[in-house]
């Protein structure tokens, strides 16, 4: 099986398999930042199972990073995730008929699988790219892009994530033009103005 993941910000990246977290260095397969790592499923818990990226438990692994200068970051990877919405809901939020869309939209503490962090929706119907931009990933959309939903939904579970992460979506408008970055329509809290230095 091979995992790739897309860090930009990194020099380095490696896969930690398992319960033991058995180290699978990545190698970078584009200058951009992109890596990939082989994993036999002979030598994993999942050898018996299916050979598809469903049968694969997104807390199976996590990904470790390490900038030029050495440090380094661990996380699971947000693409194992599932989506969070289920066909029920995007049926209700593109029918405008569901009252709870400040449940569903916007973002909110969750566990899945066992792993804790935010899931962020977003209706952005007329967008070509939404990505979640923050502190967490140096505010380059390129690292999170939200998955594009039936009736112009877009969300990604990001773990790792806590209560009070700084963050903001990037929109990539159908016609190519970067928009500004939004803040969330359904936030629960913002900053009256930005941090000083």
């Amino acid at each position: 099986m091979f995992i790739r993941t897309f860090q930009p910000n990194a020099a380095r990246a490696t896969i930690l398999w398992g319960k033991n977290a058995d180290e699978h260095p990545a190698a970078q397969i584009h200058p951009a930042g992109f890596f990939e790592a082989f994993i036999p499923l002979t030598a994993s818990p999942l050898s018996a199972a299916p050979t598809t990226a469903a049968a694969v438990p997104p807390e199976s692994y996590r990904l470790r990073m390490a900038t030029a200068q050495n440090q380094t970051s661990e996380s699971y990877d947000a693409f194992a995730f599932p989506p969070v919405l289920t066909d029920y809901d995007l049926y209700l939020l593109g029918e405008g008929t569901h009252f709870q869309n400040y449940d569903k939209l916007g973002a909110h503490l969750r566990e899945i699988a066992g792993v804790s962090g935010v899931h962020f929706a977003v209706w952005a119907p007329n967008a070509q790219r939404v990505s979640v931009v923050g502190d967490f990933n140096h505010w380059d959309g390129r690292v999170h892009p939200m998955r594009n939903r039936p009736t112009g939904i877009w969300e990604i579970f990001i773990p790792g994530l806590a209560e009070g992460s700084f963050y903001k979506f990037e929109i990539l408008a159908r016609s190519g033009e970067m928009m500004t970055l939004k803040a969330d329509p359904y936030a629960f809290a913002a900053e009256l103005r930005p941090k000083s230095g």
